[in-house]
């Protein structure tokens, strides 16, 4: 039986840039074959010319034995080709059925599909109610959303990326049984993941990218994590570190914090009440949408709360806005690095002046001092490994995985006193986040009070003191991080505030 995808010598630049270099990679039928790299490694463009929108500078591919050359994704999905984006497309406004249809070349009755649609999703252990609306819909449910629409095309290759950065682990699991289905019935999947344990878990094979190259396929299941991630950056990988340190008086107590949701399809918060301690880390957990991004508002001052208390070192900051906070030392980083904590076409000095400004004294007489602005960005650069032509480059010229250490870098390097993160390790790549979470625990070991909000629970495990979860914007009472379990995890994160249960 022919290789379901063959790539041969595929090669892409840009100015500047060689992005994929002569890469070469087979996938069988039934197989699940993983696609591992840095950020920057290759593996977006990769999968771009694969689905049609990206094309290739030189080399082949060939589908099904078939010459393969899609000239746009519709070509690709008309093969057999169906991708799950990282970032969701729908529309919130829109219910299930609509944004299924929305992804067809040649829709159904809507009657019709939305009986395929309970059909094909009950069939593969991802139920879907048709009729539902988006903006009603955890993440998880979103996801199912994008994977029914795959599925209702018959793929014979299923390319997924990070597809379970936003989900539980009893849904990763479920997601987990729907793949293995696939696999039996001969369908192929590309599976592109930072998360290596998973890789071990699910994949019969994976392709290694570094600087665009592939340097090599190895068995994941006989292979450890931490061998693949040296394979990934070409050199030992750095373990993060916990240094002793003391947890003193509380710097950030937060009581009794209700807010409306900023939008239609945001979600309130309801009676949230948290300290964290000089020297601490608190970890919050939670499937995306149950809000993490309205409790990173409340916090920083841009969502002022309606109701509860915020007092840092016993004094009153709840009226306090942004800057305000700053300059007593309550900085935070958001989650969407990209038009929230960075302003896309701005470089990357006149985004250090965007936070750093009070801190770093980057401005006198109300003039930007922009020798010392450009400075500061330099040092970012460096102690945070950001790789970038220089400090006049604008922020959405950089990968993700780069953004995202400039903008962690950018906050850590301002000394706070209490430091809140969303997501401080989104799409980064195995050794940047390990260098990122070292320097979290550093800025903690010198006293500073830290809160980290990630959907990444291995990463919650590693660095956190305390862990709380989030749900349907409640926060569970905080219990101690050593020693929970997967299962009680999930569980709080399901809703469980009967922590004696939980964490019993």
């Amino acid at each position: 039986m022919s290789a379901v995808l063959e790539l041969a010598g595929l090669t892409k630049a840009y100015p500047g840039v060689v992005a994929n270099d002569d890469v070469s990679l087979t996938i069988q039928p039934g197989e699940v074959h993983a696609l591992l790299g840095e950020n920057g490694a290759g593996k977006s463009t990769l999968v771009k010319m694969i689905y049609g929108l990206v094309k290739p500078d030189a080399g082949q591919m060939r589908f099904l034995g078939q010459p393969f050359a899609p000239a746009e994704p519709r070509a690709a999905r008309a093969a057999g080709v169906a991708m799950v984006f990282q970032h969701f497309s729908l529309f919130e406004a829109l219910d299930v059925a609509e944004n299924i249809a929305l992804g067809m070349e040649d829709p159904p009755k809507m009657r019709d599909l939305a009986a395929r649609i309970t059909e094909v999703s009950n069939a593969y252990g991802l139920p879907l109610d048709p009729s539902r609306l988006v903006g009603d819909l955890s993440a998880g449910e979103r996801q199912r959303v994008e994977i029914i629409r795959c599925l209702l095309q018959n793929p014979k290759l299923l390319i997924m990326d990070e597809p379970t950065s936003v989900l539980t682990p009893q849904e990763v699991s479920i997601l987990f049984q729907t793949l293995e289905k696939l696999r039996s019935e001969g369908t192929s999947i590309l599976y592109i993941s930072h998360k290596l344990e998973e890789i071990r878990t699910l994949c019969d094979a994976a392709t290694i990218l570094r600087l665009g190259k592939n340097v090599g396929t190895c068995d994941p299941r006989v292979e450890t994590a931490r061998a693949m991630a040296e394979m990934m950056v070409g050199s030992a990988l750095h373990v993060p570190e916990r240094k002793p340190h003391e947890t003193t008086q509380v710097a950030l107590e937060l009581r009794g914090l209700s807010m409306a949701a900023p939008s239609a399809f945001g979600t309130s918060l309801k009676d949230i009440s948290l300290s964290v301690h000089r020297g601490e880390i608190l970890g919050i957990g939670g499937v995306a949408g149950n809000g993490q991004d309205e409790l990173t508002g409340a916090l920083s001052g841009e969502m002022p709360a309606a109701v509860g208390q915020l007092w840092f070192e016993g004094q009153d900051i709840g009226a306090l806005g942004p800057n305000e906070r700053r300059a007593l030392g309550v900085l935070a980083a958001p989650e969407e690095r990209l038009g929230h904590a960075a302003a896309p076409d701005m470089s990357l000095t006149e985004n250090a002046v965007l936070t750093a400004t009070t801190r770093k004294s980057l401005a006198r007489r109300g003039f930007v001092n922009w020798r010392a602005a450009e400075g500061y960005t330099k040092e970012v650069i460096a102690q945070f490994d950001v790789r970038t032509p220089g400090p006049q480059t604008a922020a959405r010229a950089l990968s993700g995985g780069n953004l995202q250490k400039y903008v962690i870098g950018r906050e850590i390097m301002q000394e706070p006193e209490v430091l809140v993160v969303n997501q401080p390790t989104w799409g980064v790549d195995a050794a940047a986040a390990a260098a990122i979470r070292q320097a979290i625990l550093d800025l903690a070991a010198g006293g500073a009070a830290i809160i980290v909000i990630s959907q990444d629970l291995d990463e919650l495990m590693e660095i956190s003191d305390r862990f709380a979860a989030l749900n349907e914007g409640r926060l569970t009472p905080p219990v101690p991080a050593a020693g929970l379990s997967v299962e009680q995890i999930g569980l709080m994160m399901g809703g469980a505030h009967d922590l004696e249960t939980a964490h019993g």
